[in-house]
């Protein structure tokens, strides 16, 4: 494919705990990405709320010297293994660490880079995404995206009616990115993709 003679890409795909984000993961790794990209794990998560202060939040919630306190950011070490995200919890340390080892076994010689971005009060995920991606500078962004979520699009399309309100995280990337975007949704028996883009919809690609 003269691999080592093409010009390098950046290649995003949004991660986190789910199913959908591996199924976009595994999809990078086995058709978009070749020796030399650049790999970026986007995680996205929202901001945790403020710690509430005064004797009056104080008195309605007492804390519990055995709890841990409200709005006081975890430890970033590592926990266990397949845990799902948490606002500073181990099991972001350790999905993106999965990720990463899955990368590393599959495309050695691919660059990997894990970039965070919070999701602001009154801010959504998507439009966070977009922006992000266009700040690095990616050739491609991936995203997973749930059934339910590829079935409303269809139906939206089928009847002409506008996305608005219909569209979810994957669907809003896909029709506002700057470059180009893919959601992925991995068949259940593993036997391939169902990919939608601006330039084409649910279109299925073997394994």
């Amino acid at each position: 494919m003269g691999d080592d003679t093409a010009a390098a890409r950046r290649v995003m795909v949004v991660a986190d705990g789910s199913r959908e984000a591996a199924g976009a993961l595994q999809y990078a790794l086995s058709h978009a990405v070749v020796d030399n990209d650049t790999l970026i794990l986007l995680h996205v998560e929202h901001a945790a709320p403020p710690p509430k202060t005064g004797f009056g939040g104080l008195l309605k919630n007492p804390i519990s010297p055995a709890a841990p306190r409200l709005g006081v950011p975890t430890s970033s070490g590592e926990g266990s293994v397949g845990g799902r995200s948490g606002r500073g919890g181990g099991g972001e340390v350790d999905f993106l660490d999965g990720m990463k080892r899955a990368c590393a076994a599959a495309k050695p010689m691919v660059k990997v880079a894990v970039e965070k971005a919070e999701v602001a009060e009154g801010k959504e995920k998507g439009a966070v995404i977009v922006a992000h991606s266009a700040a690095s500078n990616v050739e491609l962004l991936i995203i997973g995206q749930k059934r339910s979520s590829f079935s409303k699009s269809i139906l939206g399309a089928r009847r002409g009616l506008s996305l608005k309100g219909l569209a979810d995280t994957a669907e809003y990337a896909v029709e506002n990115s700057k470059c180009t975007c893919v959601a992925v949704q991995r068949k259940a028996n593993g036997g391939g993709y169902l990919l939608n883009s601006k330039t084409h919809k649910n279109f299925w690609l073997l394994a």
